[in-house]
């Protein structure tokens, strides 16, 4: 897998995007079209105001036509997994000269209108090629980033509790589990500790799930429970479910945000520790870019985001800067860069390869 350099400017066209609720859009018609490169993306179910991978997804789209205004973006959202193949097909139908795919419960239903239109690009995030010369994968090492969340949050919680729960038990979500889980590991190691981590068995791999990426009512029921057992820094792996925890913590917990910076996506910035973020906006901008500027030749290789590329990273942490101790921040800081070095390797039996 190629990796992809990224482009650190595109984080300020997600803000911008994320901020403003963007309408379906078709592409245009007649001579107008024949200059125009049609790209079109079918979300997860989570919708496109997720403040999560679908949000930053369509943000990615809407940099790329803010670079070349050829680019004509459109999505189409996705309300139940049964809606993927038809909403793949009539983006084909349309015209779609670039189909982007969000998520990895995708997979099967991308495969499949890969398969059966083998001169389209299509793209995936958080899923390989789908042995499909046609599919660009758009991939993340989220492990790296979310150690160092778990570290942090062992660092900072006072209960020595901190809870993750997930939307389903699939790849894309396992992953940042599992990473947050042996960032706690390594915390106390380093410390002597003994913070326990609610939610999650990484030795198992079984932990709590909502089993829905849109339902709040679910989230902030997963978070009640951890709070519940003495959780003072929850982990919500569950697109927009994970709002629900957000606005339920009040003093009780703070809450660590996935995949956009949810101090700067959300409303709840106050409870915001910090973010994983997994850079779905400059991986999409990077690939939707290359094939207009190739129309009719299907892209090769990939995108792999790590820490090394700024494809994953920690969010800043806004308000709760001075909050944590300096101390911390600064070992954070550390084990960042002995990941980027490869002193420290973060694996995941859920990580792409």
């Amino acid at each position: 897998m190629k990796i992809v350099a990224l482009a650190a400017a595109a984080g300020l066209a997600f803000a911008a995007a994320a901020c403003a609720k963007p309408t379906e859009e078709t592409p245009g018609t007649g001579s107008s079209a024949a200059a125009a490169f049609s790209a079109c993306m079918v979300t997860d179910t989570g919708g496109i105001d997720d403040h999560s991978f679908n949000a930053s997804s369509w943000a990615g789209l809407k940099a790329a036509e803010a670079g070349n205004p050829a680019i004509k973006p459109s999505y189409t959202a996705s309300t139940a997994m049964s809606d993927y193949d038809p909403n793949l097909a009539n983006s084909v139908t349309k015209g779609c000269k670039y189909i982007q795919a969000v998520g990895g419960l995708m997979g099967d239903a991308t495969k499949k209108a890969a398969t059966a239109n083998p001169t389209v690009q299509f793209s995936i995030v958080d899923a390989d090629n789908l042995g499909q010369a046609n599919v660009y994968p758009i991939q993340f090492q989220t492990q790296q980033a979310a150690y160092l969340a778990g570290y942090l949050a062992a660092g900072y919680s006072k209960t020595g509790k901190v809870g993750t729960y997930g939307g389903m038990k699939i790849p894309p979500v396992t992953i940042f589990m599992d990473g947050f889980a042996d960032g706690v590991a390594a915390y106390n190691k380093a410390k002597g500790k003994n913070v326990q981590v609610l939610g999650w068995d990484k030795a198992k791999q079984d932990g709590l799930f909502t089993d829905d990426f849109g339902s709040q009512e679910k989230g902030k029921q997963k978070s009640d429970t951890l709070a519940a057992q003495g959780a003072d820094v929850i982990f919500p792996v569950a697109g927009g479910a994970g709002l629900g925890t957000a606005a339920n913590a009040g003093d009780k917990y703070v809450v660590i945000w996935v995949d956009a910076d949810g101090f700067e996506t959300t409303q709840y910035g106050k409870v915001m520790l910090t973010t994983v973020v997994k850079n779905s906006t400059d991986g999409v901008k990077e690939a939707v870019t290359k094939a207009a500027a190739t129309p009719g030749t299907l892209l090769t290789g990939g995108f792999m985001g790590t820490l090394a590329n700024n494809g994953v990273s920690l969010a800043p942490y806004h308000d709760f800067d001075s909050k944590i101790d300096p101390a911390l921040k600064a070992e954070v800081e550390a084990l960042k860069a002995d990941i980027i070095a490869g002193k420290i390797v973060v694996d995941s039996p859920a990580q792409p390869k």
